[in-house]
């Protein structure tokens, strides 16, 4: 039911970009809707290879870590979680999972929170912003991971594995979180080479998994070692860009309805008008919000990271990922993302005004 209301106004966002379009987009949702096609091509390249990849994975993985994983109570499918969940997290957590509601958890709310800020937010932040926004950045990191819990729990609750299970299964998420933040606390430029690191390594499985699925397919054969074939990840992508063409022209549409009272709320929470446009843009995609924060103030820029630990990209790719993947979990993942994102604003609110008191 959900499902089909988000796809309904995501409808509603492609019949007006497709009007204005049509009419020289005049009102710039037509250009929107452009935006939302041409992501196209960068979501398959980070996507496809992927994807094709991933049975693969969860099979050396099965072999590898899941004997571990019983012995010690754990679902081999909360692994998966550490993927983002347009990055094979998704494909990962329901191969591995000897329960398909914790492959189910961990594919989705797990792998589009913690997932997507361990291989993407973090090292594209990184590489993205200056140097001297580094520290506040990786501050930002650490306050969205903080409350990152909240955002799980509800998410674990809401896709049907109660409240102890939730807690149980996302025992090894938090111990590594709480890993990462004392290594950004502590070693901030060896975290980030590190994780530079990590996103190059799955970067090359991206590229050779690619490579596989398109030989593969031009040779006519299938494509070895129980892969997923090129075309069946490429109609994945295709899904989440379809879903893209209405999300953009809609966010555009709602942004500039509330241009009014988002400022007002600026001035409320002490943050700048680039700042509050940051969150909202976050909400489709990270790339454009991270490209920001040179313009925000600092405040902004804290809240802005910390809210992007959750929240990011959930109005596009993952909301476009979870229609075609697992629609009966939207409800839950837009629960999770939603209340993760809220909880980094406040908590970076509260950070930033205790150093100001301190000041």
């Amino acid at each position: 039911m959900i499902s089909r209301i988000i796809m309904g106004i995501m409808a509603v966002g492609v019949v007006i970009g497709a009007l204005d379009w049509m009419f020289g987009n005049r009102k710039g949702y037509g250009r929107k809707m452009e935006e939302g096609f041409l992501l196209l091509g960068p979501t398959a390249v980070s996507m496809v290879g992927i994807i094709c990849i991933a049975p693969l994975l969860a099979s050396v993985l099965r072999v590898a870590v899941a004997p571990v994983c019983r012995f010690i109570g754990l679902d081999p499918g909360m692994f998966g979680g550490f993927l983002a969940i347009d990055m094979g997290g998704f494909q990962l957590a329901k191969g591995l999972a000897d329960d398909p509601a914790v492959g189910a958890y961990a594919g989705t709310i797990v792998a589009a929170t913690f997932g997507c800020t361990l291989v993407f937010t973090i090292p594209m932040g990184m590489g993205l912003i200056r140097e001297e926004d580094h520290e506040i950045f990786a501050r930002g990191i650490m306050t969205g991971i903080v409350v990152m819990p909240a955002a799980l729990f509800v998410g674990g609750i809401l896709s049907g594995l109660g409240p102890l299970r939730t807690l149980g299964q996302s025992l090894p998420v938090f111990l590594l979180a709480v890993l990462i933040l004392a290594g950004l606390k502590l070693f901030p430029k060896k975290m980030v080479l590190g994780f530079q690191y990590f996103a190059a390594g799955i970067r090359i499985l991206t590229i050779a998994g690619l490579a596989v699925g398109a030989v593969s397919y031009m040779i006519g054969e299938e494509p070895p070692l129980e892969m997923t074939p090129i075309e069946d990840a490429m109609a994945t992508v295709s899904s989440i860009g379809i879903v893209m063409l209405g999300s953009l022209p809609m966010t555009e549409l709602i942004q500039r309805i509330l241009k009014k009272p988002l400022e007002r709320l600026g001035e409320h929470l002490g943050m700048n008008s680039v700042s509050i446009a940051g969150l909202f843009i976050s909400f489709v995609s990270v790339v454009p919000a991270i490209t920001m924060l040179k313009d925000m103030d600092e405040r902004g820029k804290l809240v802005n990271v910390a809210c992007m630990v959750s929240a990011a990209s959930l109005l596009s790719a993952h909301l476009g990922f979870t229609v075609s993947a697992a629609p009966k979990l939207l409800g839950a993942l837009l629960a999770a993302k939603c209340v993760g994102g809220a909880a980094g604003i406040a908590g970076g609110i509260l950070v930033t005004r205790r150093k100001r008191e301190e000041q």
